[in-house]
């Protein structure tokens, strides 16, 4: 496997991992916060890098669609959605994103 870091496809598999861990931080314990504790500090705080994860995801996926030559309708469209399902981008790295970065 090669290194996350090196390629494009390396890197939106590594932000499809953190944007997931993201979204899991903010609903499992940031929004509990808010909600139990009446802090909405953590919310304030995860909301945002989880909308900034979410856009570089996208603008990622389109870049490397480009560049991997993937067509729209069997590949980029996936990979799109998956970042609006909760926790779609580990699903669609281990089903697409893997098979393409070996």
């Amino acid at each position: 496997m090669k290194a996350l870091f090196k390629t494009r496809l390396g890197r939106l598999r590594l932000l499809g991992y953190l944007e997931g861990i993201s979204l899991l931080l903010l609903l499992a314990v940031a929004v509990p916060v808010k909600y139990i504790l009446s802090d909405p500090t953590m919310v304030k705080a995860m909301g945002p890098v989880h909308g900034g994860l979410f856009l570089l995801y996208i603008f990622n996926t389109l870049s490397v669609g480009v560049e991997q030559r993937w067509k729209f309708s069997q590949t980029t469209w996936k990979v799109l959605v998956a970042c609006i399902i909760p926790f779609g981008t580990f699903y669609i790295d281990r089903k697409i994103l893997q098979q393409q970065d070996i």
